[in-house]
C-alpha cells in the first residue's frame, strides 16, 4: 500500500509541467536515510528498500500505456541507478572507517541480483516505447551488474582496494597543488587526526582542578 501511495505521487510529479531539478529521493526518503546517518548497514538496508520501490514503480507503469509513461519510466530508472551508486559509496566510506557492513552487503547482493534479472526482461521483452529510455535502462543494468560484483566481494579485501584508490586519488590532486598548499593540507589534516585522538581519550571522573593522589 506504501508503495502503491508513492508511485502516484512520483507519477503526478513527473506529469505535471514546469517542475523544478529534482531529488532522486522523496522528502519522506531523505529523512528515513538522516535517522541511520550512524549505521551504515541500516542505511544500506535502507537504501536497498528504495530501489527495490524504483523497480516496482517502473514494472507497475509499464502493465498500461497511458501519457507521460516513458518520461515516468526515464526518470525513475535514473533515480534508481543514483540509489545503487549511493549504495556503493556508503559501503566504501563505512569500509574506510573499519566498520563491519557483512549483513549489509549480503541484503544488497541478494537484492541486486533480483532487481538485475527484472531489468534485464524489461530490456529484452522490447515495450514499445523502449528507445525513450533505452540509454537509461541500459546504464541501470550496467551499474547493478558492477554493483553486485562489489557486493559479492570480500569486505576485507574491498576496504583494501578502496584505501589504494582513496590514496592514488590524494596523489593526483597533490600533484595538481603548489608546494605550500599540499604543506598546508597535511598540517591540517595531522591537526585534525591530533583533535580527533584527544576526543577519544578515556573521560576522567576527577573534577576539574583535581590532581592525581600524590601529584601536585
Amino acid at each position: 500500500m506504501i508503495r502503491r501511495a508513492l508511485f502516484v505521487a512520483m507519477l503526478a510529479v513527473a506529469a505535471a509541467p514546469g517542475q523544478p531539478t529534482r531529488d532522486f529521493l522523496t522528502a519522506d526518503e531523505v529523512n528515513q536515510v538522516r535517522l541511520t546517518a550512524l549505521d551504515p548497514v541500516a542505511r544500506l538496508k535502507l537504501y536497498t528498500l528504495f530501489a527495490r520501490v524504483r523497480v516496482d514503480m517502473i514494472q507497475q507503469t509499464l502493465e498500461k500505456e497511458k501519457p507521460g509513461r516513458s518520461r515516468f519510466i526515464h526518470d525513475t530508472i535514473e533515480d534508481y541507478t543514483k540509489i545503487i551508486e549511493t549504495i556503493d559509496t556508503v559501503a566504501d566510506d563505512a569500509l574506510k572507517k573499519g566498520k563491519d557492513i557483512g549483513e549489509g552487503l549480503a541484503e544488497v547482493a541478494k537484492a541486486e541480483k533480483e532487481l538485475l534479472q527484472v531489468l534485464e526482461r524489461i530490456d529484452e521483452s522490447g515495450p514499445s516505447d523502449l528507445q525513450r529510455y533505452k540509454f537509461v535502462l541500459t546504464t541501470a543494468i550496467d551499474t547493478t551488474r558492477d554493483s553486485l560484483e562489489l557486493a559479492d566481494k570480500d569486505p576485507g579485501e574491498r576496504a583494501k582496494e578502496v584505501k589504494v584508490l582513496e590514496a592514488e586519488e590524494k596523489k593526483k590532486r597533490e600533484a595538481l597543488m603548489t608546494p605550500e598548499d599540499v604543506k598546508s593540507r597535511r598540517e591540517a589534516s595531522q591537526k585534525a587526526a591530533e583533535e580527533e585522538s584527544k576526543k577519544r581519550k578515556a573521560p576522567t571522573l576527577r573534577r576539574k582542578g583535581e590532581v592525581a593522589p600524590g601529584k601536585k
